[in-house]
């Protein structure tokens, strides 16, 4: 009797430990993720005379909150769009170019420290950089004759911000991606080139339905990425760009624009469309496992 009692008491302690385990997550989520967001959605429907309203939720859809979303959106789709292609073609050359193993390591790494480089830092970069009186600037001005500024650029600009964000979207294309690459195993190849079928075929009816899967869900990613951006972009264009975050940031941080509930009813819409963007790419990633098993 003793032991059918100490048996049937087995799976519960080994559930209670395996929940400990887990403690920290769960509390890290709730304290940083779940409470913040539960305290948006109802600050988004207080007024300012503390009762329940629906004023925040409908100044959304004034012209210069929805042109903040447009221009967030398609600064966001520009630099995941560009920072996809041009992260896929890196990931190819290190890994399909059979590149030696110590470049392959170092282009990993440096991807790795460039993804998470963001901020005040990354846009003091590009403005020493790219800026009026930026090195590259100087050098293009001094040793060409080529002034980008008379040219139309302004690193203040929509493509100036998006350039900028390329910075950590390639880096983190190239991490994402990689294990899609990696599982292009080597026999497909060799049997496609026994078949009689050139590079061009291989890839364009083995290789890129392969990875495509994975390229869509990591382009989500990289746009839900960018969108929610925000101190690159402050510290770079300060109020002369019209982007949410910024507009969100002047809501609740602001002097003249203050507006708590207006602030959070900002935020929930981002909340929304990156949630969107986060979703598709898990169910895209799932799909792309899948297909690589």
């Amino acid at each position: 009797m003793t032991n059918a009692l100490a048996t049937a008491l087995k799976p519960s302690r080994r559930l209670s430990l395996e929940w400990l385990g887990v403690a920290p997550f769960v509390i890290f989520a709730v304290m940083f993720l779940i409470l913040p967001t539960l305290y948006l959605i109802g600050t988004a429907f207080i007024g300012r005379d503390g009762q329940l309203t629906l004023e925040n939720i409908g100044g959304l859809f004034t012209g210069q909150i929805l042109a903040a979303y447009w221009i967030s959106i398609r600064i966001s789709g520009a630099s995941a769009i560009l920072g996809a292609l041009i992260g896929l073609a890196i990931a190819l050359a290190i890994i399909r170019g059979r590149l030696p193993a110590p470049l392959r390591s170092a282009v990993m790494t440096f991807s790795g420290v460039a993804s998470n480089f963001a901020g005040v830092p990354l846009a003091f970069a590009f403005i020493s950089t790219l800026g009026r009186l930026g090195l590259v600037t100087i050098i293009l001005k001094t040793l060409f004759d080529i002034d980008i500024y008379r040219a139309g650029f302004n690193i203040l600009s929509f493509w100036g911000l998006t350039l900028t964000y390329l910075y950590f979207q390639i880096p983190l294309m190239v991490l994402l991606i990689a294990p899609a690459v990696d599982g292009l195993k080597k026999e497909w190849s060799e049997a496609a080139q026994t078949l009689g079928a050139s590079t061009w075929q291989f890839w364009r009816y083995v290789g890129l339905p392969i990875i495509w899967p994975s390229f869509l869900g990591t382009l989500s990613l990289l746009f839900a990425n960018a969108f929610g951006a925000i101190a690159t972009a402050y510290a770079l264009t300060g109020s002369s760009l019209n982007i949410v975050p910024i507009l969100l940031y002047a809501q609740i941080r602001g002097d003249a624009l203050q507006n708590p509930g207006l602030g959070a009813a900002l935020a929930l819409g981002m909340i929304a469309i990156t949630a969107f963007a986060n979703i598709v790419y898990l169910v895209i990633s799932a799909r792309a496992e899948r297909w690589m098993r």
